[in-house]
């Protein structure tokens, strides 16, 4: 048998990257052979095996063969006579499809290398074309590396849209959606994720309630980039460049997408779009099946961003108020994300430095800081009981920020 190393690994040694893991490509080999050189099985689909000393993947070389619509679709053929060559031209990018043998030497039968240096991401062949998940994997690293200046090949792009208009994008699963969805919101550029989705029109496929938001008009006195998809890029651009958790970066995502909902008339202003974008959020949460934490921090954020930036000249007691429909006082952590993503929802507009300060959020951090120090245990002592424990703590928690104000 005859093995190689393959994928991300060899791309990013090329381009002078850390190589976080190493995947392996068996030649030559049957899964017997493997599992008698103490190699232990993983893949339910796939025949990828864990090395007993590394713990790395390594997998028989492999053809695919597209039998049904989806990605769920597809005939594997993996035997001892399948060569390098065709299980690389399987993959999704040419960089990601070169290999390097036990001598060190590349194997680069797509031109991989050539398009490392032109900083282009090219399909590797029309089989493309046969699996929807790889719009996604496309996008997702469109936000990785476009800040080393990658575009995508304009025949790549032009076979994505032509993958959604002929419904192939309709078969993709929550499941895999979210998966790639969230992955790539912790690129380093995840923006752009979102962008490459709208040029190929999956975006309305895999997130419509971000999509609604391109052409819809802001007031340009708060909003002097424009329309309100280019605000949330710009929000969302900011939340990666000050490494906000993925939670956070959910929430900055959907935080607007009430403003698509906005009665004409009503337009550029958007009034109540913050309780239109609470629902738009579950929604969004619900149909991709998100995690508790991010859909719940998604969801306050678009209800109470708002109130988070008017901070400033709110009284003690609509405070208190706020940190109370926050849940704060339990749940600081998710308290701490919502107040992330408003600074990035502050941050992210035009005229604005993305490094500036934001006060309200230094505010409501005191506040909640002041807050706790009122307990109920001294209430208590003095022998309240009941609903009259529960006010008092309030009111003493209202003087509280009331002496911090």
């Amino acid at each position: 048998m005859d093995i190689y190393r393959v994928g991300g690994s060899v791309r990013d040694e090329l381009l002078g990257l850390d190589v976080k893991e190493r995947d392996w490509v068996v030649v030559g080999a049957t899964a017997e052979q493997l599992e008698d050189a103490g190699y232990r099985r993983v893949g339910k689909d796939f025949p990828v095996f864990l090395h007993p000393q590394t713990g790395e993947e390594y997998a028989l070389a492999r053809t695919e063969r597209k039998t049904a619509a989806g990605y769920h679709g597809f005939e594997v053929h993996a035997c001892p006579d399948v060569t390098l060559e065709e299980d690389l031209a399987r993959r999704d990018l040419t960089i990601n499809a070169m290999a390097i043998d036990s001598d060190g030497q590349l194997i680069d039968p797509y031109g991989g290398r050539e398009d490392l240096a032109k900083r282009q991401l090219r399909h590797v062949t029309q089989a493309f074309a046969e699996d929807p998940l790889r719009i996604l994997r496309l996008a997702r690293f469109a936000a990785r590396f476009a800040k080393l200046g990658f575009r995508i090949a304009p025949q790549t792009m032009e076979l994505c849209r032509r993958m959604v208009d002929a419904g192939e994008a309709d078969a993709l699963v929550p499941e895999r959606v979210w998966q790639e969805l969230s992955r790539g919101l912790m690129e380093p550029s995840p923006q752009r994720m979102i962008e490459v989705l709208r040029e190929c029109g999956a975006l309305e496929k895999v997130l419509v309630e971000v999509d609604d938001l391109y052409g819809i008009p802001q007031r340009s006195d708060y909003h002097p980039e424009g329309d309100a998809a280019k605000h949330t890029l710009l929000a969302l651009e900011v939340a990666a460049n000050h490494g906000m958790p993925l939670a956070v970066r959910y929430a900055v995502l959907l935080h607007d997408s009430g403003k698509a909902q906005t009665p004409c008339a009503e337009l550029p202003s958007h009034p109540e779009h913050d309780v239109r974008g609470e629902q738009l959020s579950e929604a969004a949460s619900e149909r991709l099946r998100v995690p508790r934490e991010c859909r719940d921090v998604a969801r306050i954020v678009a209800r109470y961003h708002l109130h988070a930036h008017r901070a400033l000249q709110l009284r003690p007691g609509t405070i208190v108020e706020l940190l109370e429909r926050l849940d704060a006082f339990r749940r600081p952590q998710r308290f701490e994300y919502f107040l992330l993503a408003c600074k990035a929802d502050y941050l992210g507009r035009e005229g604005v430095a993305s490094h500036a300060e934001y006060r309200q959020g230094v505010l409501l951090r005191r506040a909640l800081d002041a807050a706790q120090e009122i307990t109920a245990k001294e209430f208590v002592e003095r022998g309240m009981r009941g609903p009259e424990v529960g006010e008092a703590v309030r009111q003493a928690r209202c003087q509280a920020v009331a002496e911090l104000l």
